[in-house]
């Protein structure tokens, strides 16, 4: 049997779950005649209905509304979205192969072979918000550079090394690297998929079985394979259906943040409050400390922020925006400079449908992501947020100085 493939038992009927690599051509043939030879009464993939829609409808894009998913307080999370989707674009690119084929190719082989199919992936928006929410602002800033430096600085790969990712060992030491990396990432990304997938896909195993009796084929990426696998022999060893299935309602939910969390989200804009106030009323000083002390913030933290903004070659617009609004935002529990910069940007630029059309070709380059009205908005955005957020430093080192002397 392959490593890639494993046969699970269950009530006299088999679960047969294919590990592949998304970039793989051997992959797709390989799910193709699996399904085929097997004729199985249900085929699993793992997608989710939004990808799913992206991949086959031509108008995906076309119905983003950027300034809205700013305003929405959602900008990290696109530019997170968009940065794996250029880094799977590249390495698809590499491949000759688009990310996600074969789960495509393994829905086409279920309907030419009479089987029913199932999307059993969790909502990839869930994932990643799941994921935000996990971070702190540091592992944000990291998780983002990790994947820009994938996508855009990653060396090509063979096609021995794209099947390679099929193998076990290989895949065990990337989530180790993972899991010391950002382990919250990991957590998400990998483990509560393993436990959702399981589930959906012994759901759609248990509803195909009572209508044909015939095996399952699950198609999931290699990296699932061991943790899905795992999830669905406690359910055959311990008759674990109900905690298998009863926790996906807790895996589609967005963690509240700590009170922890909420109190240090107020601790930035209040020490920052109270070193300026002590300035203004420091004996002796007069106003002259205080109003010293305000020019250098605006233009530590303005400027820095208007050169994030000036880096992704903004409309002026944008940047005085961005110079504007950092002095304000910086530390703001609620609001940051690149929501103005970005929203100011897409009001003087505003993203026309053929900028939505391109989405998908433009991200597999820097010259087409400052082309694109959308993914320069977006940069607009990321690098404000950036250069208002390195700017605090200096700014406040600048301030402290002033009170020492």
């Amino acid at each position: 049997m392959s490593d890639n493939i494993a046969r699970l038992g269950f009530d006299g009927r088999e679960i047969i779950l294919i590990g592949t690599a998304h970039i793989s051509r051997e992959s797709m043939d390989e799910v193709q005649r699996a399904i085929r030879e097997e004729r199985p009464g249900m085929v699993c993939v793992e997608l989710d209905a939004g990808r799913h829609a992206s991949m086959t409808q031509k108008d995906a894009w076309e119905r983003l509304n950027v300034s809205k998913v700013l305003r929405e307080g959602k900008g990290f999370l696109l530019v997170a979205n968009m940065a794996l989707a250029r880094f799977q674009s590249r390495l698809g690119s590499d491949a000759g192969v688009k990310p996600g084929e074969e789960m495509l190719a393994a829905i086409v082989a279920a309907e030419e072979t009479g089987a029913r199919f199932a999307l059993c992936d969790r909502e990839v928006q869930i994932t990643l918000r799941r994921a935000w929410a996990k971070c702190g602002f540091p592992d944000k800033m990291k998780l983002i550079a990790t994947l820009f430096s994938s996508a855009f600085f990653g060396a090509k790969l063979s096609a021995e090394e794209i099947e390679n990712l099929k193998k076990s060992s290989e895949l065990d030491s990337m989530m180790e690297e993972m899991a010391g990396f950002m382990p919250a990432i990991k957590e998400t990304l990998i483990d509560e998929r393993d436990r959702y997938l399981a589930a959906k896909i012994w759901a759609a195993h248990r509803e195909s079985g009572a209508a044909t009796g015939a095996a399952t084929i699950a198609v999931l990426g290699a990296g699932h394979l061991k943790g899905t696998r795992a999830w669905l022999e406690r359910h055959a060893a311990g008759g674990e259906e109900a905690s298998l299935s009863a926790g996906l309602s807790a895996l589609e939910e967005i963690p509240p943040r700590s009170r922890l969390s909420k109190c240090l989200r107020w601790v930035v804009p209040a020490a920052l409050l109270a070193l300026v106030a002590y300035g203004f009323v420091r004996a002796g000083a007069g106003l002259d400390l205080g109003l010293e002390m305000l020019k250098r913030w605006v233009l530590w933290n303005g400027g820095l922020a208007a050169l994030g903004a000036a880096l992704a070659l903004a409309h002026p617009a944008a940047i005085i925006a961005a110079f504007v609004s950092s002095p304000f935002t910086t530390g703001n529990p609620f609001l940051n400079a690149g929501i103005f910069a970005g929203l100011a940007q897409a009001t003087a630029r505003k993203p026309r449908v053929s900028d939505a059309s391109a989405v998908s070709t433009d991200i597999t380059s820097l010259k087409g992501i400052y082309k694109n009205r959308i993914t320069k908005t977006l940069l607009v955005f990321l690098l404000t947020n950036l250069g208002s957020g390195i700017g605090a430093w200096p700014a406040i080192v600048s301030l402290a100085g002033l009170l020492t002397r």
